[in-house]
């Protein structure tokens, strides 16, 4: 017998006992006369196996009791059983809905509004593309993802499935060439001198270079607490990059932005394992600082010790790169307060 809060599924196998402790009949015995094994019969009493239409047949033989009865209890068994499980995985759902971010998805039309949990509940896995909540949390479904992520809660976790669900969802619609990673090597300076352009002048551009490469370029904006700045993964043949411009500083952007392809370009979302190491983060990291700003020009710039605003703009235009990446390195590793020449830093709004 399998229950939940309201149903209750009873295997035929009970009425089969019931009808063998009636005659006074061994488990024994009764798989004699079934032409059957006792493990198979053990098996049926207990509801382990499906009592198939052949079976029905010969328990009629048997226990006289007509084949259309059998068949008629397996089959609301079968259902009751269905309603149960159902039942009981809506139960443990429920407790998850807590952590998911129900209603800023609603705002975002994301989801559908709804107040009632179960229905909540079916329209996350709809969005999911799941049976159950509960199995986003299995390590064998989830999928090889590179992040960049500022915080790490509970809640983060989910608002960064939920984040990462839209960015492959959206995803679909973008056609892209074949993967080809020695394009994408030869065409890092060219993204790189689109930092000094605006969204409306480098956004169609960077989406097409990228997909000739085999990069499906997605913005989907953030969910509040998930701290995700950029995500990278590959689904089905193509490599897709999420991008959300939640900071909206412009060297913020670029930076997560070349973090992501320091990750495709060092091999990182190539390999099996679930999660990046702390190595990999700093290569990538890496990648993104030496690829914007030249080591050597950097290293000879801040040896001069002169970070007045003019010389920060100098330095920028020398090197054909925005000014505000150039104060935001330089912030970052302690050369300018943060509090300072913010009015370098462009704002993006990208949709």
């Amino acid at each position: 017998m399998t229950k939940s809060k309201t149903y209750i599924a009873t295997a035929p196998g009970a009425t089969i006992k019931e009808q063998l402790v009636n005659r006074g009949m061994s488990q024994k015995e009764f798989a004699v006369r079934m032409d059957m094994s006792e493990k198979h019969i053990s098996h049926l009493i207990n509801g382990e196996v499906i009592l198939t239409p052949d079976v029905a047949n010969r328990l009629e033989s048997v226990l006289g009791v007509p084949a259309k009865f059998w068949n008629n209890l397996e089959s609301i068994y079968r259902q009751k059983l269905l309603l149960v499980e159902e039942e009981n995985r809506m139960e443990k759902d429920i407790e998850l809905l807590k952590n998911y971010p129900y209603s800023e998805m609603v705002s975002k039309g994301w989801i559908e509004k709804t107040i009632v949990p179960t229905q909540k509940v079916r329209n996350l896995r709809k969005y999911f593309e799941v049976v159950e909540l509960s199995i986003l949390q299995k390590e064998e479904f989830c999928q090889k993802v590179a992040c960049r992520k500022l915080s790490h809660t509970e809640k983060s976790d989910t608002g960064l499935l939920v984040w990462l669900q839209k960015v492959k969802i959206e995803s679909r619609t973008k056609e892209v060439e074949p993967i080809n990673i020695k394009l994408l090597k030869e065409s890092l300076s060219a993204i790189r001198e689109m930092t000094n352009h605006t969204p409306d002048e480098f956004c169609d551009k960077l989406d097409s270079l990228l997909a000739s490469c085999g990069i499906a370029l997605v913005y989907v904006s953030h969910i509040k607490g998930s701290g995700m700045q950029g995500a990278t993964f590959i689904d089905g043949k193509k490599i897709v990059i999420g991008m959300t411009a939640r900071c909206k500083d412009a060297d913020r952007f670029w930076f997560s932005l070349f973090h992501e392809l320091g990750h495709i370009v060092l091999g990182h979302i190539n390999k099996r394992n679930l999660s990046f190491s702390e190595a990999e983060e700093k290569q990538a990291d890496l990648f993104a600082e030496d690829n914007l700003i030249q080591p050597d020009l950097y290293k000879a710039f801040i040896d001069e010790s002169n970070f007045t605003k003019a010389s920060i703009v100098s330095f920028a235009n020398s090197i054909n790169i925005d000014s505000g990446i150039v104060l935001g390195r330089l912030q970052k590793d302690g050369y300018v307060k943060y509090s300072s020449f913010n009015e370098l830093k462009k704002q993006y709004e990208i949709k």
